[in-house]
């Protein structure tokens, strides 16, 4: 069994100002599916740049950004996670 895990999260809490935003570490363990966990490890095999927390916060954003959620932050996590700047 796989665990996957996020290293942080983008957060806006109530009483920010538009932009600012809070970095907060978010954990969870879940069983995946044996082809995802299998899709997942190849992946980081194939790509040393990429790691478990990276390929989940793209995956994350990128899920996100599909269900209409428009914040700066996000779209800037995902862009840049993509393309290799850390964050």
């Amino acid at each position: 069994m796989l665990s996957a895990a996020v290293a942080s999260a983008t957060q806006h809490t109530f009483g920010q100002t538009e932009g600012a935003s809070c970095e907060q570490v978010v954990s969870f363990q879940t069983p995946l599916p044996g082809n995802l966990a299998q899709a997942m490890s190849q992946f980081i095999e194939a790509h040393p740049q990429w790691d478990q927390y990276r390929l989940m916060q793209a995956a994350l954003a990128g899920f996100l950004l599909q269900q209409g959620v428009q914040q700066r932050d996000l779209t800037r996590r995902y862009v840049s996670s993509m393309f290799g700047r850390r964050v």
